[in-house]
């Protein structure tokens, strides 16, 4: 076999490495670094990577990402397997040099697995991030990716992971978005087959002087697809979140069906949210509904909490829980899941503790 030289492609050698990957014992995947792909999977690599889902001349961004790229994993499951316990991968960034890496996953027809991707910064230097996750699911297949973001303060970051859905496919995205610095992330999900389904499910919380812009779409391409976003947010200090959510329904996808949910709560009188819904409905025969709302946490269930025993701190954090809850629960790793919560308890903390020192 003719050995693929990523040089065809003008990237530069891997600089950083996975460090901690855990699997199920099975021969019947592949997960391997993007750079070794590109040597022993050519063809696959040259089909999907930054070519069906996401090109690499799109904008700037991926072109960059294409340029730059210095990490990545190649995740394969062929059809009709079932890998029962979830893939987990930590990618970890040195904050001395930028951090551009890429995640192919193909899911084959009829196959079935859960994702667990944890991304974190070592260092205070001051760095960039530039991160994309594709997905390519095949007819009849099911894919549950949950993602817990931690890139560090000084670290400027844009993500992208949008995902292909084929026939009766099914994308389930839960993605907890911690960083410190600030943050673009554009999650795109393209409902291109007939009975194509995906549930998107974003939980972000912002403190100190944070600015966060969170681009959330779903387009039904496909008849009698499904596309449900559901996105919360938590603002502390002067920090500032966006919230974009956009169902696209294009022409001749009848029996399609769009909802969306996009809700900020405020912890601060100087933090700034915006929740803004979106439907572009070119189809006559769906259903499309949107929510959105922003507001202080509630008064009346601060106050229940509080004449219970609970100081007002806890009392708020515990409300705060509350309005992620529908996002935490649906994380199908239950270690993750008790992670995410961990560090959404210490953003939350950070965040009163520095309303109290400003008061």
């Amino acid at each position: 076999m003719q050995r693929f030289d990523f040089r065809d492609w003008q990237l530069t050698p891997p600089t950083i490495k996975i460090i901690k990957t855990k699997l199920p014992k099975a021969e019947n995947f592949v997960l391997m670094d993007i750079f070794e792909a590109m040597n022993e999977y050519p063809d696959l690599i040259k089909q999907y990577f930054m070519n069906k889902v996401i090109k690499f001349d799109e904008n700037k961004l991926t072109a960059y990402h294409t340029a730059y790229l210095n990490q990545g994993i190649l995740l394969y499951v062929p059809k009709n397997i079932v890998v029962e316990k979830p893939i987990e991968v930590e990618l970890n960034q040195d904050s001395t040099q930028p951090f551009v890496s890429h995640i192919l996953i193909i899911a084959e027809e009829n196959s079935q697995f859960s994702f667990i991707q944890r991304m974190k910064t070592k260092g205070d230097g001051k760095s960039v991030a530039n991160c994309v996750v594709e997905v390519v699911a095949l007819p009849n297949s099911e894919v549950k990716y949950a993602a817990v973001d931690e890139l560090g303060k000084n670290v400027t970051s844009y993500l992208s992971r949008r995902a292909f859905v084929d026939d009766n496919a099914y994308v389930d995205w839960s993605i907890g978005l911690m960083n410190e610095g600030d943050t673009v992330a554009d999650f795109d999900t393209d409902l291109v087959g007939e009975g194509a389904h995906s549930e998107i499910k974003v939980v972000d919380i912002t403190t100190g002087d944070q600015q966060e812009g969170v681009n959330t779409r779903v387009t039904n391409y496909g008849k009698h697809s499904i596309g449900n976003i559901n996105q919360r947010g938590v603002i502390a200090d002067k920090s500032k979140l966006i919230f974009n959510g956009i169902g696209h329904i294009i022409k001749g996808a009848s029996g399609a069906n769009a909802e969306q949910q996009n809700r900020v709560l405020m912890m601060s009188s100087d933090a700034h949210g915006d929740a803004n819904p979106i439907l572009l409905i070119d189809e006559n025969d769906v259903l499309a509904g949107h929510a959105a709302s922003v507001g202080q946490v509630d008064q009346n269930q601060l106050y229940y909490l509080m004449s219970r025993g609970l100081d007002q701190k806890t009392a708020q954090r515990l409300v705060i829980r509350g309005f992620l809850g529908d996002v935490l629960v649906s994380i199908p790793s239950k270690p993750i899941r008790q992670e995410l919560i961990q560090t959404i308890e210490r953003k939350l903390a950070d965040g009163q503790n520095k309303t109290t020192d400003q008061r």
